[in-house]
């Protein structure tokens, strides 16, 4: 017994300065990070920043035009939304899930694009056609998206590919699996 009081009081410092740590780690921020508290006085950090969020802008727009191709264009054109269609409710609680990952992904995509000046200015008029999607995802799982809303898709994305496109950062489609929609 006597061995082990020795090891005790190391260990419960150290422990505490982990735990110290972590806590510090996880909460301060809030998530947030700041290109300008690293900033170096030759504005690499900047630069830095800018190159992570045109790939982060095309990463995330890239998922959700993948999505939107996948599992909501081209399951309509081939007519396995409507009525009496061989795996329609299947296609559409996918197309549901696919169109509130498109919606996440884009409102992620917008938000990386306002670290790059060139990327904002092109993304900022399509934030209000990103945000009229917001419902679209459930309109299709209950099977009352029409043409119209599948254009509606269609045209956000085309936007922002070719905001992209114009900003240095083209986009291309990046099909997620089916665990990353959520189902």
């Amino acid at each position: 017994m006597n061995g082990s009081v020795p090891l005790r009081r190391p260990l419960v410092p150290l422990l505490l300065s982990c735990a110290v740590l972590v806590g510090a780690t996880a909460c301060g921020g809030g998530g947030k990070t700041s290109a300008s508290s690293s900033a170096s006085p030759s504005g690499t950090a900047s630069a830095q920043a800018q190159k992570l969020a045109k790939t982060r802008f095309v990463a995330n727009a890239g998922l959700a035009a993948g999505a939107t191709y996948q599992w909501i264009v081209k399951p309509y054109r081939a007519g396995t939304f409507k009525k009496g269609a061989d795996g329609r409710k299947f296609a559409l609680v996918k197309a549901g899930l696919a169109g509130g990952f498109a919606y996440n992904r884009l409102k992620a995509a917008a938000v990386n694009a306002k670290g790059d000046p060139l990327l904002s200015k092109a993304v900022a008029p399509l934030t209000a056609g990103i945000d009229s999607l917001k419902g679209l995802g459930t309109k299709l799982r209950n099977g009352q998206a029409g043409e119209g809303d599948i254009g509606t898709f269609e045209g956000v994305i085309n936007g922002v590919k070719d905001a992209g496109r114009s900003a240095g950062a083209e986009v291309k489609d990046k099909v997620p699996t089916t665990s990353q929609l959520g189902g």
